[in-house]
């Protein structure tokens, strides 16, 4: 394990503009530095990089990060390889820290050894298969009859299996060896014997996103089955989460903005051949969840192209479920289908590329498909067949996270089946949240609380003893009685700071004025230009989102209230502000409710020393709320300009904080009576506290 200290000393050393510069060409745009987003297709740029915060953000597509991240996602290199080619950019060597129990240790060094071992016979074997394809007239004969280059063969590494049973002794002198087996490259008879998996056949190595070679597809240029035949799962290749092409194809992808998602080795190789670059396939498996979430980590636009007899369709239909989870607004499916007598490749080489593209551009959104696939599979003229058909598409739907596109498709599935968007509303309720046998109806448990909110406010409230009388005054039960200050005034039944809705954080209160529970006594200092901490500001945009997961918006495990926002803004703003942090400031952040998140990241920088966005971004643990937080509001701290005194508002959040805590305390004493002398004398320094923070 690589130090963090090290990482922080490593991106306080290398400027994110320098390693991003290498790769994209950028220009400034006032305190950034702009680009064409190297993530997707864009005829504009809204790829940003700033120097001063050293991260990188996409207004487009929504990637941000580091150095090192920026050369993982786009260079494909795990997190060590990123750590040491930026170290050994600027000379340092990368220490290694390893806290692991000795078990641990013990079976990762086991487990490196074996993709080690499987890599390496492989590797072996793909050099056996691309000389054995030199050497055979009738591979590149077929090859040639399929319309394929020597060059696009170099380029996806075409190899030719051989037909001796025992080929790969030629390159294995230990024959016996069960690697061979476990790679599956080599079969094992009950009777002992072994034999070559793949023999008269067309070699494809199956690359994975890194570009490592993890397992072989081969398809049989004679009679014989099956035609396909692929790698069997090994510690380092599983069919269902890998796509043939996709490490060929990156490149292509980026330029197309959207990749093609094909049935066949040959249709990816084929179509490369034709022009068409942008294609992948699945390994002769179903779509399944793991496919896709790859394919929309490549890109945000996806088309399916499938044959257009029955089987094709019922792949398709397999394949659109897969979708459902992971749905976006920001995404794009389309299903292709060809003729019954065309693939891809014999499609473009019949019409033309252009055709194919224009087919393309024509497929039909996955909306479409699903709403006339059920429409399809219905009697959509008879009230039973349009119940049917909601029947069905009721538990589709509720597979779609919570976004407008599935708005709209529930609103198309109620004009196919006769139903107004509120009865679709509705029927899509009861199948999410079914009521138990006996339970009211809906709207009545609803209605009867309404009812019971509006009787208990009509109810006089009583109000604290003794807080009626003037300053000094007695109350009838002898008890010395105080003012309630006009701070005080309200009702303290609700927290002091409410949660805000999800996504915008940063949103006013209905009708504009304080956010809920803020008091209308304390009246910060105005700074110019400061973005402040005074009511009816702290406007954002941010959301909590989180892209190439499963889609849709994923809410914080802690939402952020907007007074810890407009805090955690002003930290990343100005990380200079946690170097005058004291035990006396994280204090006074305690007893604010809800600031949680505003502690955990002054520890966080404290403790790692980190201070930019995105070596906070590299020091936080990827799984904890706080790297949720710093990611959702990368985008609003690239937007905001430095403020001309951070420190000032800085303190002024502190009174803030303390003068509310104050104002709680005092009411919880007022509610109490002020009965005994020491809670008298405890309000009294709080009043005089309060009027302290006031006038600061």
């Amino acid at each position: 394990m690589i130090p963090e200290s090290f990482i922080q000393d490593l991106l306080a050393r290398v400027d994110v503009v320098d390693v991003v510069g290498r790769y994209v060409q950028l220009r400034k745009g006032g305190a950034n530095l702009l680009g064409l987003c190297p993530f997707h297709n864009e005829k504009s740029p809204s790829f940003t990089v700033s120097p001063t915060k050293q991260f990188y953000h996409c207004f487009g597509c929504g990637a941000h990060g580091s150095a090192i991240t920026f050369l993982i996602e786009h260079t494909g290199a795990s997190f060590p390889e990123a750590v040491r080619t930026l170290a050994g950019s600027v000379g340092l060597a990368v220490p290694e820290e390893d806290r692991r129990s000795p078990q641990q240790r013990a079976e990762s060094a086991r487990r490196k050894e074996e993709v080690s071992r499987h890599t390496q016979a492989l590797d072996t074997a793909q050099s056996y298969y691309l000389k054995q394809l030199r050497a055979s007239a009738p591979a590149i004969r077929y090859l040639k009859q399929r319309g394929l280059t020597g060059e696009i063969a170099a380029q996806f590494g075409l190899g030719w299996s051989g037909t001796d049973r025992q080929g790969l002794m030629q390159v294995f002198p230990r024959y016996d060896d069960p690697v061979l087996v476990e790679s599956g490259l080599v079969i094992e008879s009950e009777d002992g014997r072994r034999y070559d998996r793949f023999r008269e056949r067309i070699m494809f190595p199956i690359r994975n996103a890194r570009g490592a070679l993890i397992g072989f597809g081969g398809r049989i240029i004679g009679k014989g089955e099956p035609k396909y035949l692929n790698s069997p799962e090994t510690p380092v290749f599983s069919k269902g989460q890998e796509l043939y092409g996709l490490w060929e194809a990156r490149q292509a992808i980026r330029l197309e903005g959207q990749v093609i998602v094909v049935e066949g080795y040959m249709d990816v190789v084929g179509l490369a051949q034709l022009g068409i670059g942008n294609a992948v396939a699945t390994l002769g498996t179903a779509t399944t969840p793991d496919h896709v979430k790859k394919l929309l980590r490549a890109s945000d636009k996806v088309i399916f192209s499938f044959d257009g007899d029955k089987a094709g369709r019922r792949a398709a239909w397999r394949a659109l479920q897969a979708c459902l989870p992971l749905l976006r607004d920001d995404i794009t499916l389309r299903f292709l289908f060809l003729p019954d007598e065309h693939d891809p490749d014999s499609y473009v080489r019949e019409f033309g590329a252009e055709a194919f593209r224009a087919c393309m551009a024509e497929a039909p959104a996955l909306s479409r498909f699903l709403l006339d696939e059920l429409g399809q599979r219905h009697n959509l003229a008879e009230a039973e067949g349009r119940a049917a058909c909601l029947h069905e598409a009721k538990p589709l739907i509720a597979m779609i996270p919570p976004c407008a596109l599935r708005i709209q498709i529930e609103r198309e599935l109620a004009r196919q089946v006769q139903l107004t968007p509120e009865e679709m509303t509705l029927i899509m309720a009861q199948q999410a949240k079914p009521q138990p046998y006996g339970a009211p109806a809906d709207g009545a448990q609803p209605a009867r609380a309404a009812e019971a909110r509006a009787a208990s406010a009509a109810e006089p409230r009583p109000a604290p003893q003794g807080a009626a009388g003037e300053q000094g005054a007695v109350a009838e039960d002898g008890t010395p009685s105080f003012e309630v200050p006009g701070y005080l005034d309200g009702d303290f039944d609700g927290a002091l700071y409410d949660y805000e809705p999800i996504p915008d954080m940063g949103t006013e209160p209905p009708g504009g004025g304080n956010p809920p529970g803020q008091g209308q006594g304390w009246q910060p200092r105005k700074q110019g230009g400061g973005g402040g901490f005074g009511k009816g500001q702290g406007k954002g945009k941010g959301g909590w989102r989180r892209e190439n997961e499963v889609g849709g918006v994923i809410e914080p495990r802690r939402p952020v209230p907007t007074l810890a926002k407009r805090l955690l803004q002003l930290l990343l703003s100005h990380p200079e502000l946690v170097d005058t942090m004291g035990d006396q400031q994280l204090e006074v952040i305690d007893r604010g409710p809800h600031l949680g998140m505003v502690r955990d990241l002054i520890v966080l920088a404290q403790s790692s020393g980190a201070r930019h966005l995105g070596a906070l971004l590299e020091a936080a643990d990827p799984e904890s709320d706080i790297h949720l937080v710093l990611r959702s509001m990368s985008a609003d701290v690239l937007g905001q300009e430095e403020l001309p005194h951070p420190q000032a508002e800085w303190e002024d959040a502190l009174h803030r904080i303390e003068f509310d805590s104050l104002r709680a305390e005092m009411a919880e004493l007022a509610k109490g009576g002020l009965k005994e002398a020491a809670d008298r004398e405890r309000y009294q320094e709080l009043s005089q506290r309060c009027a302290i923070l006031k006038r600061a």
